[in-house]
Order: C-alpha cells, then structure tokens, then sequence
C-alpha cells in the first residue's frame, strides 16, 4: 500500500512543472500576505494595493506631494497608503493636523525607524531617536544651543558676519550668472558649524564644499526608488546595486568627518571651558556613569549631523527659493528693496530687531516659506498606542505623514494659493500670522531650530536686497521646478546678482 501511494507520489511531482510549482507558492504567499495586511476595522480608506508592494508602483516619485492630492479629493482628510509594507495614513488640512500632532492623547510623537536609517543612524541622535533618548538629546541640544548664543546677540553678530562674507563674494560675480547654491550653503553652514565645530569655513575650502556637496547628494538620493525599496525588502535590497548603497557610503563619509572633528577635539579639550557643542556633549557624556544614559559617543556623532543637516539644508533651499522669486517677481522686489532703504539705508547691516519695522520683507519671507514648501509631506511620525481620530482607528505602528502642500495650498486659507503673494501676510499694511502656516511642524516634536532659522532668513534675505538686484540670466528663463529629493529645492539654475547702484 505505502509502495503504491509513493509511486502515485512520484507520478504526480514528476508531471508538475518546476514553473507551475514556483507560481503557486507566489500565488500562496500573495494570498496569505493579502490576509495579513488587510486594513483593520475604521482604517483610513485608501486606493487598492498590491500585496508586498502596497501602492509603491502608483507613488510618482518625482512629485510624490503632487500626486497625492487627487486621491485627497477622492478619498478625503485621512487617507491610507501602503508604500511597500510600511502602513502610512496622509493626514489633511489643519484641524485635523493639529489633533495629530498636538493632542498628547494621541502620542505621535516617535520616528519610525525605516530599515535603511536604521542601518545609517540605528535609533541615535536628534531627528531619528525616540521616547527616553529623543528628550535627553533634544533638552541637551536645546539648552547647549541657548549657551552659545541662540537668542542672544553673540548669535546674532555672527550672522550678520556671515552675511557680510556671502555679500562679498557675490559682488565678486560682477552681475554675472552664478550658481548660488553652494555659496549659500557654506554660509548657512558656517552659522551651526561655528556652534557644532566651533569654526566656519571659507567658501574656497575643498575639503568642506566636499562634504556639502555629499550631504546635497545625500538627501537626493534617499527620494529615490530603490531606497523605499530598500524600506520595504531589506534582506535582498542590501545585495543589490543601487542608489541605497551609495547613499550608504555618503553618510559613511559624513559620519567619519565627523569623528575626525571629534578626535581633534579631544586633544585639546578641556572640560571646564567647553568652545562648542562637541565640547559641551563630551563633558556631558563624563557625568553619566549611568549604563541607560544615551550620551555616548554614537550619539554625538548622529547628533552633531542632525544639526549640521538640519542648520544647512532648510535655510540655504529657502533663501534660493527667495532669490527665484525676486527675479521672477520684479515688481514686488523693488517694494522689498523700498522698505529696505526707507528702514535701514544702504550701509546700516540688518539686525532681528529691524523686522518688526519691515513688515513687507517679512511677509515676503513667510510667503517664500509658505510656495517653497520645503518639507512638503513634513518629517514622518510614529503612532506608539493604538488610538482613534476622526474616528479612524489607527493601529499602533502606523507612520503619520502630514500634508503640508495641501495645508499651504488650500484655497480656503489663501487668496491666491498658486500665486505669489506677500499680502496673505500683510494686514492694513501690518504683518499677520497665519495659523495655516506650519513650515516648522507643530506639536512636541516641533523645529528645534525654529528660532535660528527666522533669524538667518530675515538677515541674510534682507542682506541680499540690500545690496543686489536679482534677475535672470539674459535670453534665459528661470523656472519654479523643483528636484527629486527629500525637501523640495530648485532645479539647478543660474541667476545674475546686479550690484545696486
């Protein structure tokens, strides 16, 4: 009997086809993976998707923030997308951001940690850490940032320095086209670099525009599509070529110019006169015996680059946004460079304290902010408890993205919402704040660097105005596109900087 049911056996594994076996077991594993991840009760609706890919293939990954408008309109303020395994709701308009983010309730407040930023960052420094780690790092930096000048005039002065180097070496373009990219950036750079390294770099040092132009590769390479890839099939991703193993070897990079600068310090470090925040976080780390603290030296390396990528990248992109817009809106730069020359003249150098008698130069900034939307879908957040909004449950583990564009677009907030436009931030001629206007996020896990970076817009925006009339290149035409990258920043483009008369 046992013979006869082997030779049976035999006969039927012999007439099956390798290929049809290979199939079936696809077919069973779609099958069982469609079970696993159907959407809980009261989820957020969403489009259909595909099981282990989710909506990946229904992403544009050139403008993904674009994309999911529409299905805003089809499937309304909370949305669900699967982009590979990883659950992400899309959360819209601003009562509904504002309960998200705000409502301790909730308890959004962790950062998912995607398999590739776990293999660069593991879960350490100040962007990526959470729970007990995320508010030592956090009140650390906050408070170290405050001893060397953030809110004081010390800071202050050595902006309005940083300004004036950037101003030079403009005029050294003799109102000829230029890149202002990497200009800009190194003197941005210098303002959190002079707080983290306790230096600033000229903007003729190769060795520093390197790292600016990593950290610049860095953040385009991780839009790219084998990157959420990487997300969503780690175990075969980490195999294969592509734009994740070189973003990889970037932060590499980074990481080890980091820790050559850290080394350098520990040589003539002394801890009663700490110079910066390398300084100041190696102290730290010499009071804590303690085996749960999180000061070490994983940390400080993850740390110093979260503000050095935090400190250059937002700022610099929004001050080439505003150069953009001044050139393609003529007519509203000389009301800026107007009010400039009314308030300060042509030799008097900005200071915070201008502003409130600039109210035009200001809501011209706030209104770069708000079309350059540099941080479109916002920085992802984690749910850590199972909870309910709007009457959706979402499951613990579910990573929350914010809709910013639609936020800063919404034609019931903005008169003109594709339009640039100053006076949605004016009022009777005075400044006006907008409670739908959220560059820097909202909530517990708010912009550490909110403070700085007003402060670095309104006195380097001012500087340039000040001093230069931006126009495009002759027989060219600027454009308004943006790149693929992780903040929405310009094409690469040309721009003449004419000196004032």
């Amino acid at each position: 009997m046992l013979a006869a049911l082997g030779s049976l056996a035999a006969a039927l594994w012999a007439r099956i086809h390798f290929q049809t076996l290979l199939l079936g077991a696809f077919a069973f594993l779609f099958f069982v993976e469609f079970l696993k991840r159907r959407r809980p009760k009261n989820y957020p609706p969403g489009p259909p998707r595909l099981p282990f890919f989710g909506n990946i293939f229904q992403m544009d990954f050139e403008q993904p923030h674009l994309a999911i408008q529409p299905l805003v309109n089809k499937y309304g303020n909370m949305i669900s997308m699967d982009i590979g395994r990883v659950r992400n709701v899309i959360v819209t308009g601003l009562p509904l951001i504002k309960e998200i983010l705000a409502n301790p309730d909730h308890r959004v407040v962790n950062r998912p940690i995607m398999p590739l930023q776990e293999r660069i960052f593991k879960k350490h420094g100040l962007i990526m850490s959470s729970g007990q780690e995320w508010k030592e790092q956090r009140r650390f930096a906050l408070m170290t940032l405050r001893n060397f000048g953030l809110g004081k005039k010390s800071l202050e002065e050595r902006i309005q320095e940083e300004a004036h180097h950037l101003v030079k070496a403009i005029q050294e373009e003799k109102g000829q086209p230029f890149d202002p990219q990497f200009k800009i950036n190194n003197a941005v750079s210098n303002i959190i670099c002079s707080i983290t390294f306790g230096e600033r770099f000229e903007y003729e040092d190769a060795r520093f525009q390197e790292l600016l132009k990593l950290l610049d590769e860095a953040i385009c390479l991780e839009a790219r599509l084998c990157c959420h890839l990487y997300n969503s099939f780690p175990s075969i991703m980490y195999f294969l070529p592509g734009s994740h193993q070189k973003l990889i070897q970037h932060w590499g990079k980074l990481k080890l110019f980091v820790s050559h600068v850290i080394e350098n310090h520990k040589k003539d470090w002394n801890p009663d006169e700490p110079r910066d925040f390398i300084d100041a976080y190696l102290t730290e780390m010499t009071k804590t015996d303690n085996a749960t603290s999180s000061f070490d030296e994983e940390n400080l390396v993850c740390s110093t680059l979260d503000l050095f990528l935090a400190g250059t990248e937002t700022t610099s992109t929004t001050l080439r946004w505003a150069l953009l817009h001044m050139a393609m809106n003529p007519e509203i730069q000389e009301k800026v460079q107007a009010e400039i020359d009314s308030v300060l003249g042509q030799s008097q150098q900005p200071s915070i304290a201008d502003r409130d008698h600039m109210p035009y130069t200001n809501a011209v900034i706030h209104e770069v902010q708000r079309m350059g939307n540099i941080l479109p879908m916002n920085l992802p957040r984690e749910v850590t408890t199972d909870t309910t909004v709007a009457g959706y449950y979402l499951p613990k583990g579910t990573v929350i993205l914010t809709n910013l564009t639609a936020l800063h677009r919404d034609p019931k907030e903005w008169a003109t919402p594709d339009t640039f436009n100053p006076e949605h931030f004016l009022e009777n001629g005075q400044f006006k704040k907008r409670e739908s206007f959220l560059p820097f996020s909202v909530g517990k896990r708010v912009c550490l660097g909110e403070q700085l970076a007003k402060t670095e817009l309104f006195i380097f925006f001012t500087s340039f105005l000040q001093k230069f009339t931006f126009r495009a290149p002759p027989n060219e035409k600027l454009s308004l596109k943006s790149r693929v990258s992780v903040t929405l920043s310009p094409v690469n483009h040309h721009i003449c900087a004419v000196p004032r008369a």
